[in-house]
């Protein structure tokens, strides 16, 4: 089987909502994916399920690739899985729920025997909020906890690079701490929805213009190092943030801009872009 590849996402906009009944904070965010890419090599075989990974750092038990294909409960559930962890650990990039999203894809497409039909984006709600944005296989908006999701479709493809301070952020740790003041915000007014048209229009200084996100002030003043990260960007580019609830902060720019970015030692950069499937791509591109 050809290996599935998983790409990483950057969060445009992350508006935080007041505390659901379940439990969950209500969002809104706009989301794209980049290319920095997982890889999974998934085989049939005689036997139990066997996962490995070329990153220690991973939990076999909680991996969501593991995790996927015990929810798709596939007969008999004979595969040997490995893991290319190529998008970093507690950045805010999405990988644990892109890996997901690619085994359920690679299900939906036939690629992983008889898969037949299942609720895939209900496994994707239950595997995590953001797994089913990556089956939209472009950029979206997310909103509830993440499970309603409106694809852009055909997306711009500006340049991206991302930055990883060593510091890595649990997701749930962001959550716990942060603080959040307002209960809700007009949905109409948002700079979640304004920012989703100005990207389908390809403005891309209006994308900058409108980005938020609000994990940022806390992780900036938290984490020194995720500062460092967005002043550098800031001042190579003149725009930075952070995705998700980072660490990774970011800057998009059409051109790269061709001053040297300079960053102390141990933080990783990855230059990228925004990427859709094909299935999203305009008849000229």
């Amino acid at each position: 089987m050809r290996p599935l590849h998983a790409p990483a996402k950057v969060n445009l906009t992350l508006e935080i909502l007041g505390r659901r009944a379940d439990g969950y904070h209500g969002l809104r965010s706009v989301a794209v994916p980049i290319g920095i890419y997982d890889e999974i090599w998934i085989e049939e075989t005689a036997g139990a399920l066997a996962f490995s990974c070329d990153n220690d750092q991973i939990d076999p038990e909680n991996n969501l690739v593991v995790k996927a294909l015990r929810a798709l409960a596939l007969a008999p559930l004979d595969f040997t899985i490995f893991l290319k962890k190529r998008i970093p650990i507690g950045a805010g990039l999405g990988g644990g729920s892109s890996d997901a999203a690619a085994v359920l894809l690679a299900a939906m497409n036939g690629e992983l025997g008889r898969a037949g039909r299942r609720d895939y984006l209900t496994i994707a709600q239950e595997l995590g909020s953001d797994v089913a944005f990556f089956l939209s296989q472009t950029a979206a908006i997310m909103e509830g906890a993440g499970e309603r999701v409106t694809p852009l479709g055909a997306i711009p493809t500006w340049g991206c690079t991302v930055v990883k301070p060593p510091s890595a952020i649990a997701t749930a740790t962001a959550y716990s701490e942060l603080s959040v003041r307002r209960e809700s915000r007009p949905r109409a007014s948002s700079a979640t929805i304004q920012l989703g048209e100005a990207l389908q229009r390809g403005d891309l200084r209006r994308v900058q213009a409108l980005a938020q996100n609000d994990f940022e002030s806390w992780a900036a003043s938290k984490y020194a190092d995720v500062q460092t990260a967005l002043n550098a960007l800031h001042e190579w580019n003149g725009f930075s943030q952070l995705s998700g609830s980072g660490s990774a902060v970011y800057t998009i720019y059409e051109e790269m801009p061709t001053a040297p970015l300079r960053l102390p030692s141990g933080f990783q950069r990855f230059d990228t872009t925004f990427v859709s499937t094909p299935v999203w791509r305009t008849p000229n591109a």
